[in-house]
């Protein structure tokens, strides 16, 4: 197919995640005000959303603390700068098996598998405009660890979104989960156009080369938005290769921790040196409302307004 370029390009900044990154960046977020602080700094840089984990302010380990994600929304809605908040679903679908001759021996200590309504709690309760929903299940690294999401839990997630107005961002590690996506919409589980994101490279799920991307853009149904990243190194590079395909951009420390070789990164720089790439290339950022009118979105107050 022909390219065709987006020019008019929103960036997502993904400033923590749930990966083991703590301990090789000090300046990976860590506690809730930190958090909110990268989110809004990287929105200051063009990010026009921002996506956002909670994680253990000791430990650095991710988790699903109800207050942790309330403090992290109110200060970001609180502040001076606007952005689109995209919270988390995807926690609470962890499943470690124990070893290969007693897979059923659960590593305890790495399995955290929650029911619908638990894992929409804080999505419940803080309303963000934007939330994920991981659309499939997958081997997820190295390992006994798998990345659990059945089709009925995304139904019943999905239907929840929906129902408490909350834009599901479906992110989609393989054309299965954009399969998945589209009978989602045909059930009305999911309401049409969505809103897609394209994980590119993230062992075991889609390969991180142009031909898969190019098969997973193609799988995206006509008239849904969509967006992509791929890790380390490669970031940079989707940035441009998902502007050029006709999508929208992501970056952050979730997914890359280096601003260059051998150089450490923050959120805001990334979303610098993105917005920087794009200029470049003839593209116009989006805003934080012009997202919200494309996709109908609603910005909520913060809590204590």
């Amino acid at each position: 197919m022909p390219l065709q370029m987006n020019r008019n390009v929103f960036i997502t900044a993904a400033v923590t995640g749930a990966g083991a990154t703590q301990d090789k960046s000090r300046l990976v977020p860590r506690s809730p005000q930190e958090i909110a602080d990268a989110a809004i700094d990287a929105a200051k840089a063009g990010a026009a959303i921002v996506h956002c984990h909670v994680r253990d302010p000791e430990t650095g380990a991710p988790c699903r603390d109800l207050g942790y994600y309330r403090e992290v929304t109110d200060r970001i809605r609180s502040s001076e700068v606007d952005v689109v908040l995209n919270l988390t679903a995807g926690i609470g679908g962890d499943l470690t098996f124990g070893d290969p001759e007693a897979p059923m021996a659960l590593d305890d200590a790495n399995t955290d598998m929650a029911g619908a309504t638990e894992r929409m709690t804080h999505v419940r309760e803080c309303l963000p405009e934007i939330c994920t929903l991981d659309c499939g299940s997958m081997n997820f690294g190295d390992g006994d660890y798998v990345m659990t999401n059945t089709t009925n839990m995304l139904r019943a997630m999905g239907t929840m979104m929906t129902q408490l107005g909350v834009k599901p961002e479906i992110e989609a590690f393989d054309t299965g989960h954009l399969w998945f996506a589209s009978q989602l919409v045909k059930e009305g589980v999911l309401e049409d156009p969505a809103l897609v994101q394209l994980c590119m490279g993230i062992p075991w799920g889609a390969p991180n080369d142009l031909n898969t991307f190019m098969a997973m853009v193609n799988n995206v149904p006509a008239g849904w938005t969509w967006s992509a990243f791929s890790l380390g190194r490669d970031q940079m590079p989707y940035v441009a290769a998902a502007a050029l395909a006709g999508g929208n951009a992501r970056v952050g420390l979730e997914d890359n921790i280096y601003l260059e070789r051998g150089v450490m990164a923050t959120n805001a720089q990334l979303v610098e040196k993105a917005a920087n790439l794009l200029s470049t290339m003839g593209a116009t950022l989006m805003s934080p409302q012009d997202v919200r009118d494309q996709l109908g979105l609603v910005k909520r107050a913060p809590a204590f307004a």
